[in-house]
């Protein structure tokens, strides 16, 4: 394998390894879009297609690039202000996109539930699914009242799509069916294949026969399989998985499948599995942490590799003499420091698209051809970043005050040491969300105007297993805080944290733990920083769009509690007294996640009690900002604001 990837590694070490003079990256730098939010390789390999936001991140529009340089280069959009996300080609010139809108906090479009298809042309646009009114005497051809996405595409029948389907709430109830249709990408005729009358998720073989079901009950996955295809549904027994069973694809025999398994709610592992004899091998598994994602590839898509990414990012392969292991092992020596994910190839094998990246690198797709080793650049993710201006993230590990192991990352400026001052930024959700290594925009903005960043993925994140999620639930504002301050502390007994300038900064979740940080740890933090936060614990039960559904609802109920006092102790604007440090308030007027009611409460406490708070609030933006603007607006009023209680 070295001769044959050596010529392309070469190659790539003369490309990235370049030194190079750069400055400081402005605010508008950091706060500016990618350049590629998704790219997709065509089965036939003579294609790339790129999901490119425009500048202004008004709209995502649709790239389809000849690869071979011959030909005309396509720009496709798919409605005014619209954006483009999930790209997938169901055959050599056929490609299927969701209708997206952009996510804030990640800058990034997210589908809601609208398909469109499109020849390579942009000729052959149609609506698979979506809610189209009718406009005077024409009426609207789809009246799907639901979201739509693309499951599975059938290699064996070009053109054809499997769909899962579930209607809105809304519109159908709180037990919403969900419907499997095979679609034809071409026609828009569609055909229904399987049905769920609760919300469900389908796991399909290799002739798109669905074989496990997954529904939920009070929050619990409920697992359905079909020993053979065309077996009735039955219960998953426990010698195939006792808790959830995630990530399932199929070998070629419809027999044989793989997937992430856990029992009784540790962190998921990988098995090997027989569906007709009801028996699994393990393949690869750690007690501590979850696998992240799976490494596959080649005509079935089976596995060959997992990656771990709570703690310290690591690759474990299967079988190490398999071809596609020392492919990718070749790729990740290629590029030293980084991670290598193969997203997709060609389907004689040919051609490869993978996507390198690390904490320093925003990402950049190749393709590999491999007769020839030749390596072509696709697009970098944010080129007028350059990594070596960039700051590294050192992966940490502790034990909390209580005893348990807990993993986080801590960004240091370029050359500096500690003890630094810092920034302590919690992440959203918070359940089942985790901080991983890689590029992270608000860290190495931070880092950039001198200031270290600590991120702790406390009880309650992901990535440890569903055990670990549920240790945090109702403790929001208990042990939860209580991680965070002791992953300040051991920063600080490990000389990287000055004790005198510690400043707590987070969005969502991360907004909540900033507030009561500072009320459950006095005296740690000199200055907080809500963006979009929650504020109060009761105002969540009654405000914003979770609380519309039942599930979403018995959710607040499960990790929140019901009890009015124990809400309002564990709610920052009912707690304002203990607030004794400089604050800083960011909101969006259209947030429907976390409304302006959450703001006003903390904002009116506050003047009440005679604390002062600097507001940064912007018209138009929701649950996060995303215009280009606001953000690097965000930044700059960020800095200043740490810049006068913490200053480097």
């Amino acid at each position: 394998m070295k001769n044959r990837f050596g010529a392309w590694m070469a190659l790539v070490a003369a490309t990235i390894a370049a030194p190079c003079l750069a400055q400081v990256p402005t605010a508008e730098d950091f706060a500016r879009h990618a350049e590629v939010s998704g790219v997709a390789l065509s089965p036939s390999g003579k294609y790339v297609a790129l999901a490119m936001p425009a500048a202004n991140g008004t709209e995502t529009q649709l790239h389809v690039v000849p690869i071979d340089g011959t030909g005309k280069s396509q720009t496709l959009r798919f409605g005014s202000q619209q954006h483009v996300s999930d790209v997938v080609w169901s055959d050599d010139e056929q490609i299927v996109v969701s209708r997206a809108r952009m996510e804030p906090l990640h800058a990034m479009p997210y589908s809601y539930g609208e398909l469109m298809s499109t020849d390579i042309t942009g000729k052959g646009q149609d609506t698979l699914f979506g809610y189209q009114p009718d406009d005077g005497n024409r009426t609207g051809r789809r009246k799907d009242q639901g979201f739509a996405h693309v499951t599975k595409v059938l290699q064996d029948e070009p053109g054809k799509v499997l769909v899962e389907f579930t209607c809105w709430p809304r519109s159908c109830g709180e037990e919403s069916p969900t419907v499997v249709f095979k679609v034809d990408t071409l026609t828009g005729n569609r055909k229904q294949i399987e049905r769920s009358a609760r919300p469900a998720s389908f796991y399909f073989d290799r002739g798109g026969r669905p074989r496990l079901r997954i529904t939920e009950q009070d929050g619990t996955p409920v697992m359905h399989y079909r020993p053979g295809a065309d077996d009735s549904w039955l219960p998953v027994p426990a010698s195939l998985a006792g808790y959830s069973m995630d990530s399932l694809r199929f070998d070629g025999d419809n027999d044989t499948a793989y997937a992430l398994v856990s029992d009784r709610q540790e962190p998921a592992q990988l098995y090997r599995l027989s569906f007709s004899k009801a028996t699994r091998t393990l393949l690869i598994g750690r007690e501590d942490v979850a696998v992240s994602r799976l490494l596959a590839a080649g005509p079935n898509d089976i596995p060959f590799g997992v990656v771990f990414d709570s703690d310290k990012p690591s690759v474990r392969y299967v079988d190490q003499g398999s071809d596609w292991v020392k492919l990718h092992a070749g790729l990740l020596k290629a590029f030293p420091g980084q991670m290598v994910d193969i997203l997709d190839h060609s389907r004689d094998g040919k051609t490869l698209l993978f996507h390198a990246w690390s904490d320093r690198n925003p990402g950049a797709y190749y393709l590999l051809h491999r007769e020839g080793n030749r390596l072509q650049l696709i697009n970098e993710s944010m080129p007028w970043i350059r990594p070596e201006a960039m700051s590294p993230t050192r992966p940490i590990e502790f034990r909390s005050s209580d005893g348990l192991k807990l993993f986080g990352f801590y960004t240091a400026p370029v050359g500096k040491t500690g003890p630094l001052p810092t920034i302590v930024i919690p992440h959203g959700g918070p359940h089942g969300v985790y901080d991983a290594w890689g590029y992270d925009a608000d860290a190495q903005f931070l880092a950039s105007r001198g200031y270290a960043v600590l991120q702790v993925n406390f009880r309650g994140s992901g990535g440890r297993g569903h055990e670990f999620e549920r240790l945090g639930y109702r403790e929001w504002g208990g042990r939860m805080m209580d991680d965070i301050a002791d992953g300040v502390r051991w920063a600080m007994d490990n000389k990287l944290t000055d004790p005198a300038r510690v400043c707590i900064y987070g969005a969502s979740f991360g907004g909540y733990a900033a507030m009561m940080g500072p009320i459950r740890h006095p005296g740690m933090y000199k200055c907080a920083v809500g963006y979009v936060g929650v504020y109060d614990l009761q105002v969540m039960h009654q405000e914003g769009d979770i609380n519309d559904t039942r599930a979403g609802r018995t959710y607040l109920d499960r990790v929140l509690g019901t009890d009015p006092a124990q809400l309002a102790a564990n709610s920052p604007a009912r707690n304002v007294d203990k607030i004794k440090v400089p604050v800083l308030l960011v909101q969006g007027t259209l947030d429907r996640r976390v409304p302006m009611d959450q703001f006003n409460a903390l904002k009116k406490a506050l003047d009440k009690n005679g604390v002062p708070a600097q507001t940064l609030v912007v018209k138009g933006e929701g649950h996060g900002f995303y215009d280009p603007g606001n953000r690097a607006q965000l930044y700059r009023t960020l800095e200043a604001f740490l810049d006068a209680h913490i200053a480097p």
